[in-house]
């Protein structure tokens, strides 16, 4: 046999083949491996992770939305007042809790006995006079209606009386207008 045939195969006995030579010509030493490269260094790669990259660009996002309105809140809670004061108005004082105002039980009789009958227990009302001779005034601002009695049986154009909460000084105000002018409530 020679170098360019090859071993006859078993299905046909006598026939060869020739062997076509390697387009890459051999060098004297083809039983050496080529010399070593290096491999340069990279980072290892990461497939199908691109939600976490997402996920993290959204966090970051919110923490600096958050660190952001943290920082606002601060500047309002802290410059609050100090703003106030260099716009040019005075800085706020320190005001005294109003004196504790006694509430006295005032029966007034309303003249429109329908609207009384609106009226329920813990309905805020004003008070409003209506006198002849000149514009209505408000002789009571927010009483509460702390009771509203059974309508009197046989009263024709009397009204219909009502119960309120009010300070002593406004019930005073509300028995002399009651006296000298018709009295009417509007509901608050």
């Amino acid at each position: 046999m020679t170098a360019n045939s090859r071993v006859p195969s078993r299905s046909a006995p006598h026939v060869h083949t020739p062997v076509r030579p390697s387009p890459v010509p051999r060098s004297p030493s083809s039983g050496t491996c080529p010399p070593a490269r290096s491999v340069p260094l990279f980072a290892p790669l990461r497939v199908g992770r691109a939600g976490d990259r997402l996920r993290r660009a959204v966090r970051r996002r919110r923490r600096g939305a958050a660190a952001g309105l943290a920082v606002v809140a601060a500047v309002l809670a802290v410059g609050g007042t100090e703003a106030r004061a260099s716009r040019g108005s005075a800085p706020p004082s320190a005001q005294p809790p109003p004196a504790a105002v006694r509430l006295v039980s005032a029966p007034v009789r309303i003249a429109d006995a329908a609207t009384v009958r609106l009226l329920r227990p813990g309905d805020r009302v004003d008070v409003v006079a209506a006198e002849r001779g000149g514009p209505p005034r408000v002789v009571a601002a927010g009483a509460r209606v702390t009771e509203v009695p059974a309508p009197e049986q046989g009263v024709g154009d009397g009204g219909a009386l009502v119960v309120l909460s009010v300070p002593r000084d406004t019930a005073r105000a509300l028995v002399g207008a009651g006296t000298v002018s018709r009295l009417a409530v509007t509901l608050c």
